[in-house]
């Protein structure tokens, strides 16, 4: 596949919606590519921030990291929490960029990102995990403020946040957000 081919098939996350949203009354929710802009965006500005306290960080790997984190969805789509427990996700989505990013000279480079994020074996790769559970409940707060019910499920995401070294960093953002929820985003 070459660099053209790569970018009209990912175009695709541009179309395809979050199916735990829809699974979850949400009508029109947000699209793969809507989801993975803002986690980016969080990733660069938790990312400067962190560097600013002296935290030792590349951002430019925590942004690779962030725009490939979903790209494999491209191909499987989002499959939503209920299936994974029968599909291994992380397995497909890996096939999934191998297959996209063959006859691309930094393929091996690509898939490694991909594998930080999953396994977390680096500070960016736990900090695009934390950024992605902050988008998601960032998320789930907008569709909370615009009338919709039923998404607690959503919040369980705070205990995932708490785990992350990054939390205490960024503790005053998740209790914020869990304060706004409370006045109904």
């Amino acid at each position: 596949m070459g660099l053209l081919e790569l970018f009209l098939e990912t175009g695709n996350l541009k179309r395809l919606r979050r199916i735990g949203w829809l699974l979850h009354g949400v009508p029109n929710p947000e699209s793969i590519a809507d989801h993975s802009f803002r986690t980016a965006l969080i990733t660069l500005f938790l990312a400067d921030e962190l560097r600013e306290r002296g935290v030792v960080i590349n951002v430019e790997r925590a942004l690779k990291i962030a725009i490939l984190h979903d790209l494999g969805e491209a191909r499987i789509t989002d499959v939503p929490l209920p299936a994974q427990r029968y599909l291994d996700k992380t397995a497909g989505e890996r096939r999934a960029l191998k297959e996209l990013f063959e006859g691309i000279g930094k393929a091996g480079e690509y898939l490694r990102f991909f594998d930080e994020y999953v396994d977390g074996s680096t500070p960016e790769g736990r900090l695009v995990r934390f950024a992605d559970k902050l988008e998601m409940l960032i998320q789930a707060c907008e569709y909370e403020k615009a009338g919709f019910t039923g998404l607690d499920e959503f919040w369980d995401a705070v205990e995932d946040t708490k785990a992350n070294e990054f939390y205490p960093q960024f503790r005053g953002l998740v209790e914020e957000l869990v304060s706004l929820r409370k006045h109904n985003c």
